[in-house]
């Protein structure tokens, strides 16, 4: 896995990350063959030196509110069954949501689910730009600069599949998902997977469920596939499916299954293009 660091640099005055700090995010399998962008915004629990752990205990950090349990390795595992690059994010949801946009008022939560996050309390505009400024702008410049790369190189549409998890209690309520795929106006990804996870009749599968592509606006998905016009689906695992090495591995081979012939390199131009659009 290799470290990604911002290719523009950060303003002296909106500096956070410091040397012994992880980079922004990191790349996996950056030669994959395959014309396909996997994400996981909530890959990690890291936080910058410079901003402690926000007040948070250690059970907390441990659980969904820090970061998506599961996502990163079922992510890992499909790069290489897919033979696709992955880019994943480097630090906790908690110092900043890279799943949304810049101006949502959840980008950096105050509390989440039912947890007071101390150090995210009254912040002013210099300490939200200079998370923005470290975190948030090289996680999406280098989604951008990605999916470029991946056009210029196959001379096809790119495809982008985010990869989260979801806990299976929320605010007190139980979900019976055990995955969701989110789309939004574009389905020529999110129909044949939907229908192909149906089929195989052990699962509750929930169409733009638990949360849906369509709110809150400003997420990866959208501003990189749907705001373009490029296939793309993000798909939503219950953590306690994949908390483990044998479940993350097993639902990854599930996806690759599923996901491969959808994201052939045929179907990565003509193919995909000629499909509908629908909202």
């Amino acid at each position: 896995m290799s470290p990604i660091h911002s290719a523009t640099p950060v303003s002296h005055s909106f500096s956070l990350l410091g040397p012994g700090d992880p980079p922004p995010l990191h790349s996996v399998n950056a030669e994959g063959q395959r014309p396909l962008l996997l994400v996981c915004d909530h890959a990690a629990r890291a936080f910058p030196a410079a901003l402690g752990v926000l007040g948070v205990s250690a059970e907390a950090r441990a659980t969904h509110i820090a970061y998506d349990i599961g996502a990163a390795e079922v992510t890992r595992h499909l790069s290489r069954l897919l033979d696709a690059p992955a880019l994943l994010g480097g630090y906790s949801r908690l110092v900043i949501d890279l799943n949304r946009s810049e101006t949502c008022s959840t980008l950096i939560p105050e509390i989440s689910d039912g947890v007071v996050i101390p150090g995210n309390q009254a912040l002013d505009s210099t300490a939200r730009r200079a998370r923005i400024e470290a975190l948030h702008r090289p996680w999406h410049r280098a989604v951008a600069a990605e999916l470029r790369r991946l056009h210029a190189r196959h001379g096809v549409t790119p495809i982008l599949v985010g990869i989260h998890s979801f806990t299976p209690v929320m605010a007190g309520r139980a979900r019976p998902w055990h995955v969701g795929v989110l789309w939004d106006g574009d389905d020529r990804l999110a129909r044949p997977l939907l229908a192909g996870l149906v089929s195989s009749g052990d699962l509750c599968v929930g169409d733009n469920q638990p949360y849906s592509a369509r709110n809150p606006p400003g997420s990866t998905l959208e501003t990189h596939a749907i705001d373009s016009g490029l296939p793309g689906i993000a798909v939503e695992i219950r953590q306690d499916l994949v908390a483990d090495d044998e479940g993350s591995t097993g639902w990854a081979e599930r996806l690759a299954a599923l996901l491969a012939p959808l994201t052939a390199p045929t179907l990565g131009g003509g193919g995909m293009n000629s499909a509908s659009r629908r909202r």
